[in-house]
C-alpha cells in the first residue's frame, strides 16, 4: 500500500480489447528528471504491451531452461531411488 507519495502514470489503452481495457505503468522519479520525452515513453509503453501480448512466443532460450530443469529434476529422482533400495 502507497501512502502519501503521488506517482506519475501512464494509462495505455490496449489494442486487444478482448482481455484487458488499459494498462498503468507508473513512473520512477527518475524517468522525468532524465529529459525523456512523453513520445518516448509511450513508444515505450506500447513496446512493452506488445511484447507482452499473449501472441508473443517465448524465446527459444526459455525452453533450454526448462528441459535442463527437468534433466536435473530426473536425474536426482533416479539418484534417490538407488539410495533408498
Amino acid at each position: 500500500m502507497v501512502k502519501g507519495i503521488s506517482r506519475q502514470v501512464i494509462v495505455v489503452h490496449s489494442p486487444d480489447q478482448k482481455l484487458f481495457d488499459q494498462a498503468i505503468f507508473i513512473l520512477k522519479d527518475d524517468a522525468v528528471k532524465e529529459g525523456i520525452t512523453d513520445e518516448m515513453l509511450l513508444k515505450s509503453a506500447n513496446k512493452l504491451l506488445a511484447s507482452a501480448s499473449p501472441d508473443a512466443k517465448i524465446p527459444i532460450t526459455h525452453y533450454g531452461a526448462v528441459w535442463a530443469c527437468a534433466g536435473a529434476l530426473v536425474t536426482g529422482l533416479a539418484w534417490f531411488l538407488t539410495v533408498l533400495f
